[in-house]
């Protein structure tokens, strides 16, 4: 049975019709909500989400990515496909970074444009809702064995976006928060053999000017006090235990941080 995940801004009713024309496609297919709860517009949230799950998902799965609010101007719409040969999975989306991450930490990534009308909603493309019109009909098609290039031609011009833009200043690391998760975990882009480089679990560091404990797991500090982790993600995560380190700290997606080694 062939996958398709996906990942938006669009919270409730929005998905459903996403859904909808997949299904009259691909009525075998099963769809697995990465999360419909981004911030609006927020793509490098989204790409995070989708770059934390990537290397969980079998081959073949086809990923709908869309935070999208160049919706109905020139940016154009892509389909990817990244992974070793016959473990390939696929990507469909705007061209604005979201997915890139996701497909370069698979590998192998090849980007075309989507450019073909046949594969698109025969009812038409609506300006402001190209997730239905445009890329669930592809993705849909796509898991059912289309080959990619029927979408296009390829490119190599596409909106880049990484989450390597930290950096190492003395005895700080200096990076940002590229997600805020539910439970209030902030999460960086210190990826954690940076951080291992300093220092050992048990330690501690200064979070934009706050001493907290370099630990393991949430359990090693007490009830609503403050720690530094390398969450599951394998990326720095600023938290609190039974609390949120988003409202502690007045961090989110965007926020600069600056780690220093104490």
């Amino acid at each position: 049975m062939s996958i398709i995940s996906l990942t938006t801004d669009f919270g409730d009713l929005y998905p459903a019709a996403m859904k909808a024309v997949i299904l009259g496609i691909n009525p075998e297919v099963q769809i697995v909500d990465i999360t419909h709860s981004i911030r609006q517009g927020g793509i490098r949230e989204g790409a995070f989400a989708l770059y934390s799950l990537i290397l969980y998902f079998s081959a073949k799965s086809v990923h709908l990515g869309i935070v999208d609010p160049g919706v109905g101007t020139s940016r154009r719409a892509l389909a990817l496909k990244a992974g070793r040969e016959g473990e390939e999975q696929f990507f469909v989306g705007p061209d604005n970074g979201l997915m890139i991450p996701a497909a370069r930490r698979l590998g192998n990534m090849e980007v075309y444009e989507i450019t073909n009308k046949e594969i698109m909603l025969k009812s038409g493309i609506s300006a402001t809702f190209h997730g239905r019109d445009i890329f669930a009909p592809v993705g849909a098609r796509l898991s059912k064995g289309m080959p990619i290039e029927a979408v296009g031609h390829k490119v190599s011009d596409f909106v880049d976006l990484d989450f390597e833009n930290f950096g190492i200043d003395g005895s700080f690391l200096v990076g940002e928060v590229v997600f805020a998760d539910s439970f209030g975990n902030v999460i960086t882009n210190i990826p954690e053999d940076a951080v291992l480089k300093f220092r050992n679990f048990g330690s501690q560091v200064e979070v934009n000017g706050r001493k907290i404990p370099f630990v393991r797991t949430y359990g090693f500090v007490g009830k609503e006090e403050a720690l530094a982790l390398i969450g599951s993600h394998g990326f720095l995560e600023i938290a609190v235990n039974k609390g949120s380190a988003a409202l502690q700290f007045g961090l989110k997606s965007g926020s600069p941080v600056a780690i220093r080694v104490l």
